[in-house]
């Protein structure tokens, strides 16, 4: 799977961009990323965001055990790769049908904190119990949901390209090939909003710093989002909103 977001509607953090080093190419220039997926991946399925960016999957030669899901539910799209391991949990609690699938739980779970929810996302996400990751990018309010199990049990990468748009896929290659040393894997048991930045959901109380990756020559090769235990900061809740508000803007 990959996502590239454009640095106008998603902002990357801080590090990866700092960490870039324009060695690389725009990811969004004539779809040059997408493309380059594409190539990599046969039958990958391209999803053009408009001037938001792209998003593309593909089922070529996947794992049976993560198995990837894409969907678009009243112009919220998602990828999601792996499996939830307490399925029905989520089924009862969100209200969805028998035939619910991994990506759709995560869609409901997105829609009813943007709606309606007054507890963390921490939490929610904290309440999905498997191995996975999940892109998500609702295209009316420009929002972002993206997170990663608590042990990264599925490949996950993300980096800025030479431009700072912000790019996330399960192919570290890919993120290499349009991000440079601007790489880095997702940090496992985090999620991240356009709004709120990255947080992880196992340690909502601490910053995350970034940690330059030396290679065996010495130089920096890329970057390691790891928990600050010395660090704790004040744990928003979830403000309730309406339906003339998001949960994003306050978050």
């Amino acid at each position: 799977m990959l996502a590239i977001f454009e640095k106008s509607v998603v902002k990357s953090p801080d590090a990866l961009v700092q960490n870039q080093q324009g060695e690389s190419p725009s990811a969004m220039k004539d779809g040059f990323l997408a493309k380059h997926f594409s190539s990599v991946h046969p039958g990958s399925v391209v999803i053009n965001l408009a001037s938001s960016g792209s998003m593309a999957y593909s089922s070529h030669k996947q794992n049976p055990l993560l198995p990837s899901h894409f969907a678009v539910v009243d112009d919220i799209f998602c990828l999601f790769k792996g499996h939830i391991e307490n399925v029905a949990h989520l089924k009862q609690q969100y209200g969805l049908t028998k035939i619910a699938n991994e990506v759709i739980i995560v869609i409901e779970a997105y829609r009813t904190l943007r709606d309606r929810g007054p507890y963390p996302a921490d939490q929610v996400v904290r309440e999905i119990q498997g191995k996975f990751a999940f892109i998500l990018f609702d295209t009316t309010s420009k929002a972002t949901f993206i997170a990663s199990d608590g042990e990264g049990s599925v490949p996950f990468f993300w980096g800025a390209d030479a431009e700072g748009h912000l790019v996330l896929s399960d192919d570290g290659e890919v993120v290499k090939h349009g991000c440079g040393k601007s790489f880095a894997p997702f940090p496992k048991g985090c999620f991240f909003t356009s709004s709120g930045g990255l947080r992880s959901y196992e340690h909502p109380v601490n910053e995350l710093k970034a940690v330059p990756r030396i290679d065996s020559s010495g130089e920096v090769c890329g970057l390691t989002f790891k928990v600050d235990s010395e660090s704790r900061k004040d744990k928003t809740g979830m403000p309730r909103v309406g339906s003339d508000a998001n949960w994003s803007q306050h978050y």
